[in-house]
């Protein structure tokens, strides 16, 4: 199997996460568990929207919406151990109107490979109406400039 090259258009912003696998996180063999990592996409989005200055704990309320996931893909590519720390790194993919799409890459850095990737896409939503809406200008916007970095 070649070797994982990350892919990240020129002139977009990275944005980094790290954290260590725990007890919690591994199966009996002492892997971390597929579905452990999407806990840890999850910081990573956190963290993405927080540096854009949209942190999740305000800002659903601060501009009315929702972001909920509507597309989600994974793959794996190489294990990470109990006690490993993991380095993810995200970029934005795509800013619509309405929806963006986001990848984060997990690097173990115990043995410098990437474990696992994902791809995220959100559509934005009205907290009332629950129907489409466009995203807020101000974190269109923000996400536009880390896209176009």
């Amino acid at each position: 199997m070649p070797a994982f090259r990350e892919m990240v258009a020129p002139g977009t912003r990275t944005f980094e996460s790290r954290l260590r696998v725990q007890w919690a996180d591994v199966d009996i063999a002492g892997i971390l568990y597929f579905a452990a990592y999407w806990r840890f996409a999850e910081l990573a989005e956190m963290d993405m929207f927080r540096e854009l200055g949209f942190p999740y704990n305000t800002v659903f309320d601060e501009l009315d919406f929702w972001l909920p996931r509507v597309k989600a893909e994974a793959q794996y590519h190489a294990p990470a151990l109990m006690d490993d720390w993991l380095r993810i790194r995200t970029h934005l993919e795509h800013v619509g109107a309405s929806s963006v799409r986001w990848r984060s890459v997990v690097f173990n850095e115990r043995t410098g490979e990437a474990g696992a990737q994902f791809v995220l896409t959100a559509a934005c939503m009205d907290r009332t109406t629950k129907k489409s809406r466009p995203l807020p200008e101000p974190l269109r916007e923000a996400l536009l400039g880390a896209l176009n970095y």
